[in-house]
């Protein structure tokens, strides 16, 4: 796994559990094994699992599973490699003190069957969360595929909406009757209790209707149906010393069971119950509804085969310097990436994942264009009006380099175009099935505010996301105002649906020591971890459910069950 330190890194947005399948492995008889560990990048390294061993087969199904973390805005770099059971035992003494040499000279071992590279995000964004990857690492020998599957651990995201109302409660006030409300407590394993909710405060009444109310199923009980949840009933005073009427006990499932004789409950107070013999209760409450209903996520989106779709534009204009010059933005050094290929490459190479084509349209804002010299501020790298579409990050990259030989650095810097342009595509799809997210890189300060502004504000009715990444050393103040984070953007006196622009500085983000990877990685966090809630924010707005995820696979011939877990 690539692993950033611990100070950069958020609460993963959820946990995975992948298992593996190798069909088949062109090998004599051996005893497998296979571990899982890094890339050799300049980041911290982690081992994170080895299988157990299984005789005698060249189609093996492991049965350990593995669960990582899984975080959208990171590139999680996984190897895995598959060894004999000999290199295996030497490698349980070995591997944790010399991991990243030893990867390097993992090929030359006689042990060695194969080995393959792929990121978290390409297991989760295939087909049913289902990856097949060919082995290799043997000159001249095909190892076989690896068939990686992964399913997202369950939290428990359901949602509990119930109401209550109560029935000839006790009277605790002097003057008048009861002001009653609730309490309610989930129990801890330990036999304690944690307030979890608490209802509003009804006045004046011994027999209160409480407004329904949602809390998840996770506060409510953690998950265990059966947890007793304790619930108490106070009058309130206006002092903060209510009055304690009584309390009764249920759970989960018994909740579930709606409105019924076996959801009337008698509100006991135990210690007017020891003093009076005639005691029967405190009064009753009752459960009028109950209904439960699952929070979607991001990741149920996508596995019900939602795409995502990277479009990509690049400022082109005068400011960013001569690109034959090593001054400029734009300079093409032999021997590292400039600001724009870095940003590009940082937040695209992680949103390729979820893009099954791996086709992304790449513009250019900001340039004359050949042969008239006219001014563009939506033209295509590539040079294809009909087809702006690039073959993956390095296709894009290799379309950038070749516009700086053929257009003129112009000016000025007009947003509103490359907007436009992905807002007609996402209004074409607003179905749920695709959604869209444009990533703006620019040296300078906006020049058609009002114009983008009021594109911003169309656009987020849209599926559609927007990530500016500025480079350079300009001032960058006026285009804190697109980002929606602290006061929602408006143009014409109309306030945006929803926040979906994100903005960054480059310069923020670069490593004190010039480690590019790490600057990377660090731009690509922050400006990706707002997608998923913008995500989520569309499709709630516009009550789109996930399609069903497809069936578990099950392989040809097999027919036995496979458990994906």
């Amino acid at each position: 796994l690539l692993i950033l330190p611990p100070f950069l890194r958020p609460a993963p947005y959820t946990s995975f559990s992948f298992s593996l399948q190798v069909r088949p492995m062109l090998f004599p008889s051996v005893s497998l094994y296979t571990f899982s560990a890094p890339l050799p990048l300049s980041l911290s390294l982690c081992g994170f699992g080895r299988t157990e061993v299984i005789d005698n087969t060249l189609n093996p199904d492991f049965v350990r599973k593995y669960i990582l973390d899984y975080f959208f805005e990171e590139k999680q770099n996984l190897q895995l490699a598959f060894l004999s059971f000999f290199l295996s035992f030497f490698l349980s003494f070995f591997l944790s003190f010399f991991l990243s040499f030893f990867l390097s000279f993992l090929p030359s071992f006689q042990d060695f069957l194969g080995q393959t590279f792929c990121t978290l995000g390409e297991i989760v964004g295939s087909p049913a969360s289902r990856l097949e990857k060919p082995l290799g690492g043997i000159p001249g020998k095909k190892c076989g595929t690896i068939v990686l599957s992964a399913e997202e651990l369950s939290n428990c995201r359901d949602s509990a909406t119930m109401q209550f109302c109560a029935n000839k409660l006790d009277k605790k006030d002097f003057f008048g009757k009861s002001d009653p409300f609730m309490v309610f407590y989930r129990s801890n394993e330990d036999g304690t209790f944690t307030i979890c909710h608490k209802t509003e405060v009804v006045k004046n009444t011994l027999n209160p209707v409480w407004q329904p109310f949602t809390i998840p199923v996770r506060a409510l009980c953690n998950g265990d149906y059966d947890r007793t949840i304790k619930v108490e009933v106070y009058d309130w005073d206006r002092d903060g010393s209510h009055d304690f009427i009584g309390d009764f006990t249920t759970s989960y499932r018994e909740l579930a069971r709606g409105q019924s004789q076996f959801n009337v409950y008698e509100v006991i107070n135990t210690k007017k119950k020891m003093k009076k013999k005639k005691y029967v209760h405190s009064g009753t409450v009752t459960l009028l509804s109950f209904s439960v209903e699952s929070e979607f996520t991001f990741l149920d989106y996508i596995k019900g085969g939602t795409q995502i779709n990277f479009t990509v534009a690049i400022d082109f204009t005068a400011s960013n310097g001569n690109p034959s010059q090593s001054t400029s933005l734009h300079y093409m050094n032999p021997y590292q990436l400039n600001a724009y290929a870095m940003a590009l490459k940082a937040v695209g190479e992680i949103i390729q994942d979820y893009d099954s084509d791996k086709m992304f349209p790449a513009l250019g804002f900001g340039a004359k264009l050949p042969p008239d010299g006219r001014v563009s501020h939506e033209f295509p790298l590539n040079g294809n009006m009909e087809n702006p579409y690039c073959n993956g990050i390095e296709g894009i990259l290799e379309a950038y380099h070749q516009s700086l030989k053929t257009v003129q650095l112009y000016g000025p810097t007009n947003f509103a175009p490359v907007v436009n342009h992905v807002a007609r595509y996402a209004a074409a799809v607003q179905d749920g099935s695709q959604y869209f997210v444009l990533l703006i890189i620019t040296d300078g300060v906006i020049s058609d505010m009002a114009q983008t502004k009021e594109a911003i504000v169309n656009g987020a009715k849209l599926p559609m996301s927007i990530i500016i990444v500025g480079v350079g050393q300009a001032e960058f103040d006026a285009m804190v105002e697109l980002d929606g984070d602290d006061i929602r953007i408006s143009s014409r006196g109309k306030l945006a649906e929803r926040d979906i622009v994100q903005f960054v500085p480059f310069r923020d983000y670069m490593d004190r020591t010039g480690n590019h990877v790490l600057s990377m990685a660090r731009l690509a966090k922050d400006v990706l971890a707002e997608i998923p809630d913008q995500f989520i924010s569309y499709m709630k707005s516009r009550g789109i459910k996930p399609n069903p995820a497809p069936p578990p696979y099950t392989p040809p011939g097999h027919t036995h069950h496979h458990t994906q877990i």
